[in-house]
């Protein structure tokens, strides 16, 4: 299995399901990344298909323990202070390689890994997820951190519990797989139970001028591809003229229903809380600002 990999996707329900045949998982607020041990290289990949190894450069050691052939698909995450900290992941996602080594040091990275797509060079997407479950644990639990397996239960009253209970560490709710299913690249074949229809998101840049921003480039959890916010209101642009850091380069991004536009980058140093909401098209409204008022 060579690079890119398209990863499974999971869609948004409103309950768990129910039935007995449903693993749950708690779904981590990190960065996507797949894990490619081949050819005697390590290569960690970005949901988007983009190769991010020299970011991670203390996930690409411990991967080098993992046996020759293996593939396993899971988050990316760091932890702060006892709590899942989206905006340190960006802030390694996004750096440079001279950086890379001194953030590996000051904000260590975890690997939450929650499935295995290869061992020894045999594609195991075919096979249920019970059997590639069972394999990841037997893979990982030997390595230790960073690299280990989420945790998962069939009980739906645990999952239940711990839906309730992981809130308070940026847990953001749980992932749901059918037992006997492959891994389906690229479809949504999973289910997502979110706490609430709004997230954390990190900003990346903005459009318009630092004055009067019109809106926001942001990255969500799970996913590295820059998307723009819709138009900002009036308290929430006064809010981003005044913390947004000096921009940086003008960069391209396509944007549904205006095409391609730029953008001015900024340092990934704020989180915004964010309500996503698909009708026809997907749209992502700034709420606020994640700073004390």
């Amino acid at each position: 299995m060579r690079a890119p990999v398209r990863v499974a996707l999971a869609e948004s329900v409103d309950a768990l399901p129910e039935g007995g045949v449903w693993a749950y998982e708690p779904k981590f607020d990190g960065h996507r990344l797949v894990i490619l041990r081949s050819g005697g290289k390590v290569l960690l990949q970005a949901r988007s298909g983009r190769i991010v190894t020299s970011a991670f450069p203390d996930l690409a050691e411990a991967a080098r323990a993992l046996p020759e052939g293996t593939v396993v698909d899971g988050e990316v995450v760091v932890w702060t202070a006892g709590r899942i900290d989206f905006a340190a992941v960006q802030r390694r996602a996004a750096s440079t390689p001279a950086r890379a080594g001194e953030l590996a040091r000051t904000l260590p990275a975890s690997y939450a890994a929650f499935d295995l797509l290869a061992e020894a060079g045999t594609d195991l997407r075919t096979r249920p997820y019970t059997e590639r479950r069972h394999r990841l644990v037997a893979l990982l639990e030997p390595l230790g951190p960073p690299l280990q397996p989420v945790p998962m239960t069939t009980d739906r009253a645990l999952a239940t519990t711990w839906y309730e209970s992981l809130r308070a560490t940026g847990i953001e709710g749980l992932v749901a797989k059918r037992l006997d299913q492959g891994y389906r690249a690229g479809r949504r074949s999973w289910l997502k139970l979110r706490h609430s229809d709004t997230r954390d998101a990190v900003v990346v840049g903005f459009t318009g001028t630092p004055a009067r921003p019109q809106a926001l480039v942001l990255v969500l959890p799970g996913d590295d591809t820059p998307l723009l916010s819709s138009p900002l209101t009036p308290a929430v642009r006064a809010r981003a003229a005044a913390l947004l850091p000096p921009p940086g380069d003008e960069v391209p991004i396509n944007a549904i229903g205006l095409g391609d536009i730029t953008y001015r980058t900024v340092p990934p140093d704020l989180t915004v809380e964010v309500r996503e909401q698909v009708t026809r098209h997907r749209t992502t409204t700034v709420v606020r600002f994640r700073v004390p008022e």
